[in-house]
């Protein structure tokens, strides 16, 4: 097993990689913890928490005396589902603008790390970008990326493909964290975005993960007055990692 990642998150992928490969099917048994601990080797401690987080994300269901099972696919729907901002701003009076602040491999800070799981250090690509319509700044992203789950993701020239144009090809989506809130920019943020110090903003915070693990990390900040968003509940969620 690899050392670099913890040993519960290698028993997840375990796990995963049977039910992506075909291994294990909605409706069957998924491994039990005594059989895990003497597959992998680790501890019934490592495997037990394994199997809750992955009953805690979905993946199987647990019954008292009885084990874990493959849960059923889960249908999609979501208050929040957003588009490709290069989709949003199509068609518009002014061209969609992509600006990268910065572009750079980094090591994972404790803070950085623990948004994918993972122990500090591990390596990372993060992105700044600006999107602007016309030469009106609207959209601060700034992403963190895996790229040992999103390949390719240093050498991207994010001034050209969209983050969620890359992210569709190198991690196809399979489950999305959303987190809004209202802020007001500070000096820094309202410069980037040719607002007044104060101005109301919109803050996202995204997760997406592609084959059981956390792709991208990102913190996507709207000028308030520019920008709204819209939903519809009853229409299916569509892929979205802008």
């Amino acid at each position: 097993m690899k050392a670099s990642i913890p040993l519960y998150q290698q028993v997840k992928q375990h796990v995963l990689d049977l039910i992506a490969t075909g291994g294990l099917k909605p409706g069957e048994r998924a491994p039990s913890e005594s059989e895990l601990v003497r597959a992998l080797g680790v501890a019934r401690m490592t495997a037990n928490r394994a199997l809750n987080e992955l009953r805690d994300e979905g993946v199987i269901t647990r019954r008292a005396g009885s084990g874990s099972y493959v849960a059923p696919p889960r249908a999609a729907g979501a208050l929040l589902a957003l588009r490709d901002i290069a989709q949003e701003l199509a068609g518009g009076s002014a061209p969609h603008v992509m600006e990268v602040i910065s572009h750079a491999a980094i090591n994972a800070s404790p803070r950085a790390a623990a948004l994918f799981d993972a122990e500090p250090g591990l390596d990372l690509v993060r992105v700044v970008i600006r999107h602007s319509r016309g030469e009106e700044p609207l959209l601060i992203e700034d992403r963190l990326i895996d790229p040992a789950v999103a390949p390719g993701a240093a050498g991207a020239d994010f001034s050209r493909v969209t983050t969620y144009a890359f992210l569709t090809r190198a991690a196809p989506l399979q489950d999305i964290e959303h987190t809004v809130r209202a802020i007001n920019a500070g000096p820094a943020l309202a410069r980037q975005l040719a607002l007044p110090a104060g101005a109301a903003c919109l803050e996202i915070r995204r997760r997406t993960w592609s084959a059981g693990r956390i792709a991208s990390a990102a913190r996507l900040t709207y000028a308030g007055e520019r920008y709204e968003l819209t939903g519809h509940p009853a229409r299916p969620l569509e892929e979205d990692l802008s």
